[in-house]
């Protein structure tokens, strides 16, 4: 563990949490699924020599780390296990819950342990691509485990797993899009018994069904309902029964081939922001589809559509009232989600290496971490400006994760905690 001297001689002098009680960000993409946070004093230029401290990882693992009353949750293998290890706010490494033999990804980007945990304050679940769904409690005791390959048979996806688990009042949701056999399941959180599982299948030209998308938890006339994206169909799901209560299609008409969903689309007011397409290769595709109604929309609620302007892998951001895109070429674009119209759209740069990790906004700032290690920050209210470029020197596909004014990023490596202090 590595320690700054500033940092050495604050902790001398004061005896406060590092993290405030209240500070939590219990899911890949926060408390909202914006991707934001508002407020704050978040730090701009950092190295791994000025982290307030760093810990070294016991393998290779893409997830976004979580935090909860102070204390920080992430997966990894650990010996060749899929594990879930805890750290308290100072970087001291708590303990490690481990379950079976991972499956190790294929992508250079990816890994057995892609999924994000996420916690409802008396758990937290997780799940990694070996199939394995579990419970454990904040003291680092398994509740319960399944394994959904064994049950419902392997992924078929081209890639990695990505798709993360979230959470309902009583459940515990899992989506598996891809070719074959298609679902979204409930499982309750206190047992893991299954509680429902319905079909969500869609005929669609080649890899266009494979989904690595993480549902949105939103209400829907008043009700807890999912937001699902995947197989070129937006759906919204009760949570009592899975029951399909909105679909929009008609991403495609022209039938392209090999259009996976990858970003996770984001809602700002009554509209929802899906990229599509294939922005990695000249072919970005952008649509605004507005809320509301029931049963299929299609023919009435795609508002607005761009094919100059999206992302694949990482997902938007919503914040204050706009929508900030990261492209995986490293073009930043802030718009108006009602029209799609561009209010300013600006660069980080060309570069060899892509964006695979998702943006934050906390503060006002831009935090965009590209594969090689390079973390931007930008300021984004008023003129658009590039404050620093951060090398971290080590892969980055985590998504930055702020909390109590820190930035935690975790690398291929290594886990960081950043301060403005």
């Amino acid at each position: 563990m590595r320690m700054s001297v500033a940092w050495f001689a604050l902790a001398l002098l004061s005896t406060a949490p590092l993290f405030a009680a209240e500070a939590q960000w219990p899911k890949w993409r926060g408390p909202d699924d914006s991707g934001s946070v508002a407020g704050g004093n978040y730090p701009v230029a950092f190295s791994p020599d000025e982290a307030l401290w760093s810990q070294p990882l016991p393998g290779k693992g893409c997830s976004t780390p979580i935090v909860w009353d102070g204390n920080i949750y992430l997966t990894a293998p650990v010996d060749g296990r899929d594990a879930l290890l805890a750290f308290d706010a100072e970087g001291k490494r708590l303990w490690e819950a481990v379950f079976g033999e991972e499956n190790p990804g294929k992508h250079r980007n990816g890994s057995g342990a892609n999924a994000s945990p996420v916690t409802d304050g008396e758990s937290v679940f997780v799940y990694f691509k070996s199939g394995t769904l579990a419970a454990v409690s904040l003291a680092g005791k398994i509740r319960w485990q399944t394994n959904l390959v064994e049950r419902y048979g392997p992924a078929t996806l081209f890639w990695d797993h990505g798709t993360s688990p979230v959470l309902m009042d009583d459940y515990v949701i899992m989506a598996r899009m891809h070719k074959g056999e298609s679902w979204l399941a409930a499982f309750d959180k206190l047992t893991g018994e299954l509680q429902w599982k319905t079909p969500r299948n869609y005929k669609t030209p080649v890899e266009g069904d494979h989904g690595y998308t993480t549902p949105v938890v939103m209400q829907y006339q008043g009700q807890e309902a999912l937001l699902v994206w995947g197989a070129e169909h937006l759906t919204i799901h009760d949570t009592q029964a899975g029951k399909l209560l909105w679909s929009c299609g008609n991403f495609n008409p022209a039938g392209k081939g090999l259009w996976p969903a990858i970003a996770t689309p984001v809602v700002s007011g009554d509209m929802v922001i899906v990229p599509f397409g294939r922005n990695d290769k000249g072919a970005p595709r952008l649509h605004g589809v507005k809320l509301g109604g029931k049963g299929d929309v299609t023919k009435t609620n795609h508002v607005w559509k761009r094919d100059d302007l999206s992302t694949f892998v990482p997902s938007p951001i919503a914040y204050d009232g706009k929508v900030y895109l990261v492209g995986d070429h490293g073009r930043v674009t802030c718009l108006d989600p009602a029209t799609g119209e561009t209010i300013w759209s600006e660069s980080f740069g060309k570069n060899r290496a892509k964006f695979y990790a998702s943006p934050l906004i906390a503060g006002g700032k831009l935090y965009a971490a590209r594969e090689d290690g390079t973390v931007f920050v930008a300021s984004i209210e008023g003129p658009f400006k590039v404050l620093a470029e951060n090398d971290l020197g080590e892969s980055i596909i985590a998504s930055p994760v702020p909390v109590s004014n820190r930035l935690l990023i975790r690398g291929i490596d290594n886990l960081y905690c950043f301060s403005a202090e």
